[in-house]
C-alpha cells in the first residue's frame, strides 16, 4: 500500500529541549504502525506534530501527499487525521450520543443561523448526525446507551467513547495515544480486537502509542521505536523485541550485555 503518512527530519524543540530530534517514519495505508519507547522518549510531542498542536522547528509531515506541518489543528482535522488522547477527554456532563455528535461538527453546513432558525435543512442535518452517531455507538459496542452522562459509563466504554468520536469526523488515519492504559486484562483484548476492527473494516489506518506490550506486539504490522527523540529502531513486532538498542533504552546497558532477549 502507498503510504498515507510520511515524516522527515522533524525536529521539536522547547527551549534548550531538543523533544523530537531528525524522527524519520513512513506509515503505510490500512497498516497498524505502533509507535514505542521510554516515557520522555518524544511520542505525544510527535503526535502533536502531526495533528497541528506543535510546530516543528524542521523537517516536513506529509499526508497523502500533501504537506500539513505548520497547518492549523481544524484543517489537518478535515483533511482526514482524527485522535484520542492519554487521558480521556469526554464533555462528562453530556450524553454519550452528544459526546459523538461533537465530533460531527466539521460535517454540518447549515451554520449559526439554521441552528438558530431551525431551519428544515438543520432539522434534517440533525436528523443525520443522530443516525450516524448511533450507527458508530453500535459499532463501538454502545448501543443503546446514547442517552446516558458520559461520566456514567465504565472506564473502558469511555475510551470507546472517546473513539466513537473520532471516527464521527471521517478520518483516514486515526491516531491513538495509550488506548490501553488503565484498562483490565479482558478490556485489553477487547481493544485488540476492536483496533483490528478498525482497520479490517471502516479500512482506516491506525496510528498507535502504547505501553502495554501484549497490545503492541499482538496487533502491530510495524513499530518504531524512540529514545530521546530520536528513533532507535524499527522493524516487524518480533524484530523490535530482540533489538539490542530496544532492550538497552527499556532495560538499562546490563540487560544487553547479560543478553537478556525481551518476551
Amino acid at each position: 500500500m502507498a503510504p498515507i503518512l510520511e515524516a522527515h527530519r522533524v525536529t521539536k524543540r522547547f527551549g534548550g529541549l531538543t523533544a523530537v530530534s531528525k524522527f524519520d517514519v513512513t506509515i503505510e495505508e490500512q497498516s497498524i504502525h505502533s509507535i514505542i519507547g521510554p516515557n520522555g522518549a518524544g511520542k505525544t510531542t510527535f503526535f502533536n506534530c502531526v495533528t497541528g498542536f506543535y510546530r516543528p522547528e524542521e523537517g516536513s509531515i506529509l499526508f497523502q501527499g500533501k504537506r500539513i506541518d505548520g497547518m492549523a489543528p481544524d484543517r489537518i482535522t478535515r483533511s482526514g487525521i482524527a485522535r484520542t488522547y492519554q487521558n480521556i477527554r469526554l464533555f462528562s456532563n453530556m450524553t454519550v450520543i452528544e459526546n459523538v455528535m461533537v465530533g460531527y461538527q466539521g460535517h454540518l453546513k447549515s451554520g449559526w443561523f439554521g441552528a438558530v432558525a431551525r431551519t428544515k435543512r438543520q432539522r434534517e442535518e440533525e436528523k443525520r448526525a443522530v443516525e450516524e452517531g448511533r450507527r458508530l455507538l453500535s459499532f463501538v459496542g454502545l448501543a443503546g446507551r446514547g442517552d446516558l452522562l458520559a461520566k456514567n459509563l465504565p472506564y473502558g466504554d469511555q475510551r470507546r467513547l472517546e473513539i466513537a468520536r473520532a471516527l464521527a469526523i471521517g478520518p483516514r488515519l486515526l491516531l491513538l495515544d495509550e488506548p490501553a492504559a488503565g484498562m483490565n486484562p479482558v478490556e485489553t483484548q477487547d481493544l485488540m480486537n476492536f483496533i483490528r476492527r478498525l482497520r479490517d473494516e471502516l479500512k482506516i489506518t491506525i496510528l498507535l502509542i502504547e505501553h502495554h506490550m501484549q497490545v503492541v506486539m499482538g496487533i502491530s504490522d510495524i513499530v518504531t521505536v524512540m529514545d530521546f527523540g530520536e528513533k532507535i529502531a524499527e522493524g516487524t513486532p518480533r524484530e523490535v523485541q530482540t533489538n539490542p538498542r530496544v532492550i538497552e533504552a527499556y532495560l538499562g546497558r546490563g540487560a544487553v550485555e547479560h543478553g537478556v532477549v525481551a518476551s
